[in-house]
């Protein structure tokens, strides 16, 4: 069961009417818990596990706002984020008998938010499994500067040379997804490390992520 009690990043935000509601619906009504088996999760699961801050199977757009604030997103691009992220998943991947609004993202059924225009290195054909040989693909056609690491030019010739021509609606997500990867796990010479990238798939990068900007607190 969610935790009733606000972090003090979540209350002091000064949030939009409509957001506002969303975020104290979920605080004040709590949601039901999911079966959650870690070790079978699929790559997708485990990509957006980091998200499930307590580890119930479901996340909420508290969660999501603190998984973004925790990687080192501001509290603005955090909470647009979240809204509009559980805006889109959250009726795809609410079971039938959720109770209503459906906002919440439900890991289990989260590969039906699989969209296109991605680099297949996770298989779209329902098993969502992490595809080896696609990931090394990535580096072979696109990491001219390093075999190892990709810059910023490259990503942007990655996310171009995938898009599907006729699926224009799936365009915009790959460069929202790698657009803060990059931004947030490359390093300072502008290489986004081979590691980061493959950190994506299974979400251990945000755990890389949380553990710097912690690190950079303490200091």
């Amino acid at each position: 069961m969610l935790s009733r009690r606000r972090s003090p990043v979540v209350a002091s935000l000064q949030l939009p009417p409509v957001t506002t509601l969303l975020f104290l619906w979920v605080l004040s009504c709590g949601h039901a818990t999911a079966n959650t088996d870690i070790a079978n999760m699929t790559a997708l699961q485990k990509h957006v596990s980091f998200f499930d801050r307590n580890k119930d199977g479901i996340i909420t757009p508290i969660e999501t706002f603190e998984g973004f604030v925790a990687i080192g997103c501001d509290v603005a691009y955090s909470r647009d984020s979240a809204s509009s992220v559980h805006a889109a998943l959250g009726p795809i991947t609410s079971p039938v008998d959720a109770p209503l609004p459906h906002i919440n993202i439900h890991i289990n059924l989260i590969h039906r938010a699989m969209h296109g225009s991605d680099t297949g290195a996770l298989d779209a054909k329902g098993s969502c499994r992490f595809v080896p040989q696609k990931f090394e693909e990535i580096f072979i056609k696109h990491a001219k500067v390093r075999p190892d690491a990709l810059t910023s030019s490259e990503v942007e010739e990655m996310i171009l040379a995938n898009r599907d021509p006729l699926d224009r609606r799936s365009w915009l997500a790959p460069v929202k997804e790698w657009g803060l990867t990059y931004k947030l796990a490359s390093d300072k010479d502008g290489f986004l490390h081979k590691d980061s990238v493959r950190g994506i798939y299974d979400g251990s990068v945000f755990v890389k992520l949380e553990e710097k900007r912690s690190l950079q607190i303490e200091i």
